[in-house]
């Protein structure tokens, strides 16, 4: 019963930090979501740009390098995107079957991009949220 009522407090302390427009940086609903998505993409792509393995670029087996331990340097590198995920298929990493078939079939650049968008689109919603409070902007 006392953990309960301690749980219960918590999540209003947090609830109530998370929307208080008194901070000096509001962070919203939105915001908690957008954080943890922008940095996973933002720390994806930066070990991606550095240690990320040959990708089979166009389904016939020729892997393409493009991190630096793979011989480029900062202007040649590039996360290689793959013809399977440029919008054809969802390749989530639980439906590899490993790790290294993901990284090879081009799953991190998918991991890179959809985790960007939606940070992107819930900063979009946040920056909305924030003008509504400051009575700047019509609801959506």
């Amino acid at each position: 019963m006392v953990k309960q009522i301690n749980h219960s407090k918590r999540w209003g302390r947090f609830c109530n930090w998370i929307t208080n427009t008194e901070n000096r940086l509001y962070i919203g609903w939105f915001g908690v979501l957008m954080i943890p998505t922008l940095l996973t993409a933002t720390s994806v792509f930066i070990i991606a740009f550095i240690a990320a393995p040959p990708v089979d670029i166009d389904g016939i087996r020729e892997p393409v390098s493009g991190s630096l331990l793979y011989g480029n340097n900062i202007i040649s590198g590039a996360i290689i995107p793959t013809s399977a995920t440029i919008g054809l298929h969802f390749y989530p990493i639980w439906e590899a079957a490993s790790v290294d078939e993901w990284l090879y079939n081009g799953g991190h650049y998918e991991l890179i991009v959809l985790h960007f968008l939606l940070g992107v689109a819930c900063y979009l919603r946040l920056f909305n949220q924030i003008l509504v409070l400051l009575n700047l902007s019509i609801h959506l």
